[in-house]
């Protein structure tokens, strides 16, 4: 990891370029899963199979997801110093400008909202109910207020927890550099 010289970092235009295209996307996801080089082969049969909710996915469009990797994503993912591919023995890995995109990657959960939403929802939620308590309102005045700080930030550590454990091997690997 590593192998590119780059001083300057990517523009914003050229992360947007870069993540406007799906397949792109789903290269930096699987090898952000990845500690170490993943083949070729392998990475275009995970996407073809995330492509096609089949596995193993058809034939013709694993072939496709193949050389549209080869020919034009991983190149362009190499010449930006996302990625390091070796054309000759067909593998990939994140390199070390990975992180840059990945903040742009991560901002949004698995159900569609970004996690800073999620975050200041669930903070504001939390302190609406706790101000409800301490003011005395029906329904809410039953409940303990040390209970309910306790149960918002238990949930508040276990999105947390849920979002680190989704980005374990980027996180491992940017502590190993």
């Amino acid at each position: 990891m590593g192998k590119h010289d780059h001083t300057q970092s990517l523009a914003e235009e050229e992360i947007h370029d870069i993540l406007r295209n799906e397949r792109r996307r789903e290269v930096l996801d699987r090898l952000r899963k990845t500690i170490g080089s993943m083949s070729l082969r392998e990475l275009s049969v995970s996407i073809a199979e995330s492509e096609s909710g089949q596995s193993p996915p058809p034939t013709d469009l694993r072939e496709s997801v193949y050389n549209s990797l080869h020919q034009t994503h991983l190149p362009k993912l190499d010449r930006e110093g996302i990625v390091v591919y070796d054309r000759d023995r067909k593998t990939v890995e994140l390199d070390q400008s990975a992180r840059a995109v990945d903040l742009y990657m991560e901002v949004v959960t698995p159900y569609g909202i970004t996690w800073a939403s999620f975050y200041r929802a669930l903070c504001t939620i939390g302190l609406m109910v706790l101000l409800g308590v301490e003011l005395g309102f029906p329904l809410l005045s039953a409940l303990n207020s040390v209970l309910l700080i306790t149960t918002f930030l238990l949930v508040l550590a276990a999105a947390t927890s849920y979002q680190l454990w989704n980005r374990r091997w980027f996180i491992l690997r940017a502590l190993v550099e």
